[in-house]
């Protein structure tokens, strides 16, 4: 169960990189990246479909949307584009480097941001 459950964080973790190398990339047409930017927007927005206080199914939404959305901007993507976007990938875990930069700093901003935001209301 473990295994399979690895398998896919490591296909959703290849994927993100993919679609964030997609981004990136000029030829990659202009709805699709406003199709990524709403999917981000999604993600990172404190606002969800289900709202987090109910009970399992709050994370749930969050925990199957996400995942489902990139699988489809993924396959949405031009072949060689996808292709593009695995190749630069490969290279950069080959060169020892995980994660681009600018992502990493907006995670940090986000959950410094949860942090700042919900920590006085806890206190309260």
């Amino acid at each position: 169960m473990f295994a399979g459950l690895r398998r896919r964080a490591r296909l959703l973790k290849k994927d993100g990189l993919v679609l964030w190398f997609a981004w990136r990339d000029a030829r990659t047409p202009t709805w699709l990246k406003l199709l990524m930017a709403l999917l981000a927007a999604y993600a990172f927005s404190p606002i969800d479909l289900i709202p987090d206080f109910i009970p399992l199914l709050g994370l749930l939404d969050d925990a199957i949307i996400v995942p489902l959305g990139i699988s489809l901007l993924v396959r949405l993507l031009p072949r060689d584009i996808r292709l593009s976007g695995e190749a630069q990938m490969e290279r950069r875990q080959r060169q020892g480097r995980r994660w681009p930069a600018p992502i990493l700093l907006l995670l940090l901003a986000f959950w410094l941001a949860a942090l700042f935001w919900g920590f006085p209301h806890f206190m309260a």
